[in-house]
């Protein structure tokens, strides 16, 4: 019965984890239509406003590994649910933009880490069968945590000042996940004896054989320093080159950009009208949570490199064929961004404000955008400079769009706007119009490469980096890692547009193919599987190999 609670508590914590990190990435899409009336926000103002949490994420994933290690990962994740309450108490009572962007950073610093200190707290917890299972739950949980906030963005977007029911609602799955994780023992590998509750990463979870074979080989946990991170002591090097090429390639195959502009592929191939893009949007996040499953229920029997390898395979073919379609059927392109000058105008963001799934990244822990969080993580509108894409897929944490929002929001007197038509030229004109038969192999496509990420890319990479890494080092590592995707996020967003200046839509999908072909071939070379491996034997296995 002990067993039972840990196992479904500690579920309960990653699946929360990840709803939390979903949740606040995809909220700002709705409640940034009432922000930049309520408080005349300017273009540049709404950038900031949504990049805030990719502020407080890199901060983060910055001092988040110290941290982790230090204190462990089960403090981590109480004083991130603290901080996160402080976060969307500040949200919900702000008065004035400052006071906004400083609660979206407290919430992204505090999403970022916990979002890491999940990971490897569960990782460690579960026994070995059971590992993927529960960390890629919380993959499951930020595309959950993005469809939630959909529904939500859509009840509150005519109710007044709604933006502070949106922002205030993530204090009820944090106090949540804050009173699970006090019935949790504290981290595994802070324990010295057999006394307590789990040592070695081994809890009641596993079973007897395992646990009379570590109480006959006494634990004893390594020390590392940063810099061992870049060392050949037990084959650190290796760890890092891996652990750096997955959350790299999970951003270089191009989802966070794929994914952004999935309204306009909508829109091309038939879903006119407001309600049947708001379908549009809603159905490519069920794709997303299906597909999130499918990897949950396959990681510990298919294994980690199947699955990835898999994944980039199809991704590569999808994005392939991205860009071959739109060499017959191009894609208009919008930049603008325009500003809600006074109560009397209609909002008018670009026709396509934009979600992002992690993630994850995420990580998508990390991330989760990413896209996904993962990944991996943020919501974005097309504006000038697609700065605030930046946030879109932390760990694993994608970017899906979310158009119900313009649709509700319009003002009462004033006259209803097709959302997909505000800004830019007419979408429904030729040669899309022209092009029905690759109109649909181009959807048919993008939904490929959204279940290949959510399999693959999404929630493996995270599940890998919380294994590969020695105990001692194991928040700093998933930190460092976590930065770079983060980094990685936002060179790609603030670059995306000038690529296709310069070698235009079809080209820059050719190339993200290439980048898939690329990371098939780094995972079969570098990454090894993992799955029904206890993380000493993981470590032990990264410790002989060259």
């Amino acid at each position: 019965g002990r067993a039972l609670l840990v196992l479904l508590l500690s579920a309960a914590v990653s699946l929360l984890g990840g709803l939390i990190f979903g949740y606040e990435l995809g909220i700002i899409s709705g409640a940034l239509l009432q922000l930049q009336t309520d408080f005349q926000l300017s273009c540049f103002k709404q950038e900031v406003l949504v990049s805030a949490v990719l502020i407080g994420a890199l901060l983060a994933s910055l001092a988040g590994g110290i941290l982790i290690d230090r204190h462990g990962r089960r403090r981590a994740i109480l004083v991130s649910n603290v901080v996160l309450l402080v976060g969307s108490l500040t949200l919900t009572l702000a008065r004035s933009f400052t006071v906004l962007v400083i609660g979206r950073v407290t919430v992204g610093f505090a999403i970022s880490v916990s979002s890491m200190a999940c990971c490897i707290y569960v990782s460690e917890m579960v026994a070995a069968h059971q590992r993927g299972l529960l960390v890629s739950l919380y993959e499951a949980g930020i595309t959950v945590g993005i469809l939630l906030s959909y529904a939500l963005n859509y009840v509150f977007a005519d109710v007044d000042e709604g933006w502070r029911y949106m922002f205030g609602l993530a204090i009820a799955p944090t106090a949540m996940q804050f009173l699970s994780i006090l019935f949790l023992p504290v981290n595994p590998v802070k324990l010295s004896s057999w006394d307590s509750d789990c040592q070695k990463g081994l809890i009641p979870l596993q079973d007897t054989e395992d646990r009379a074979a570590a109480r006959r080989e006494p634990y004893q946990e390594k020390h590392y320093s940063f810099l061992d991170l870049f060392r050949t002591r037990d084959n650190m090097r290796r760890r890092t080159l891996v652990g750096l090429g997955l959350v790299l390639f999970q951003q270089f195959t191009g989802q966070p950009n794929v994914l952004g502009y999935a309204s306009k592929i909508f829109h091309s191939v038939g879903f006119q009208s407001n309600s049947s893009a708001i379908l549009a949007s809603v159905g490519l996040g069920a794709i997303k949570v299906v597909a999130t499953l499918v990897a949950m229920t396959l990681a510990d029997k298919a294994g980690r490199r199947v699955l990835l390898m898999a994944g980039c395979v199809v991704m590569a073919i999808s994005v392939t064929t991205l860009g071959l379609t739109s060499r017959m059927a191009p894609l208009a392109m919008a930049r603008d961004c325009k500003a809600a000058p006074g109560p009397n105008t209609s909002h008018s963001l670009t026709q396509h404000p934009l979600t992002p799934v992690l993630p994850q990244s995420a990580v998508s822990p990390v991330p989760p955008a990413s896209g996904a969080l993962q990944s991996q993580a943020g919501p974005a509108f097309a504006a000038t400079r697609s700065l605030m894409k930046v946030s879109a897929s932390t760990q694993s944490k994608e970017v899906v769009p979310n158009p119900s929002l313009t649709r509700k929001r319009n003002l009462v007197g004033q006259p209803r706007k097709g959302t997909l038509g505000s800004t830019g030229p007419p979408l429904t004109a030729a040669p899309w119009a022209q092009h029905t038969v690759s109109n649909w192999i181009t959807l048919l496509s993008m939904m490929a490469f959204v279940s290949a990420f959510s399999i693959g890319f999404g929630p493996m990479t995270w599940l890998v980096l919380s294994e590969i890494y020695p105990a001692g080092i194991r928040g700093r590592a998933f930190a460092f890692c976590n930065s770079f995707n983060w980094a990685a996020n936002l060179l790609i967003s603030l670059s995306f547009l000038d690529l296709i200046d310069a070698i235009g839509f079809s080209w820059m999908f050719l190339l993200y193919g290439l980048m898939g072909v690329m990371a098939v071939l780094f995972i079969y070379l570098f990454v090894p599987e993992t799955k029904g491996q206890s993380l000493e034997e993981i470590d032990q296995q990264f410790s002989r190999k060259r």
